[in-house]
């Protein structure tokens, strides 16, 4: 799956529990063509259609425009700027792993997702 399908799955979850009170922007430091299908068979079960996402490429411009910084497996590649505020969420990457071993990344991500949104408003 790697951390594009993680960044898909993060993207969508945060705009189903934050609605329109927080802007999320999607990037990564090495997008992919595609969004994983199994990404999207995680989210569709719990009633979520991620199929219309596409990966962009993060910028320093989206960094700087941001509150809040959350990385996935970039590492040095991603833009750190002091005085962000900066997360790295490690998780599991289930490259080639099916649906049982993706749900429990997106339980995960939406986990923090919901305690993140719930510190901003």
């Amino acid at each position: 799956m790697g951390p594009g399908a993680n960044l898909h799955v993060k993207t969508v979850s945060e705009r189903d529990i934050a609605g329109d009170r927080i802007e999320v922007r999607s990037a990564g430091s090495m997008p992919a063509d595609q969004i994983n299908p199994i990404a999207v068979d995680a989210m569709a079960e719990l009633g979520i259609d991620n199929t219309a996402e596409a990966s962009k490429v993060l910028t320093t411009e989206a960094v700087q425009a941001s509150d809040v910084v959350i990385t996935m497996g970039c590492g040095d590649a991603c833009p750190f700027f002091p005085g962000k505020r900066d997360e790295v969420w490690k998780l599991d990457d289930p490259a080639g792993q099916g649906i049982d071993s993706v749900r429990p990344i997106r339980d995960d991500i939406r986990g923090r997702i919901e305690k993140l949104v719930s510190e901003l408003i």
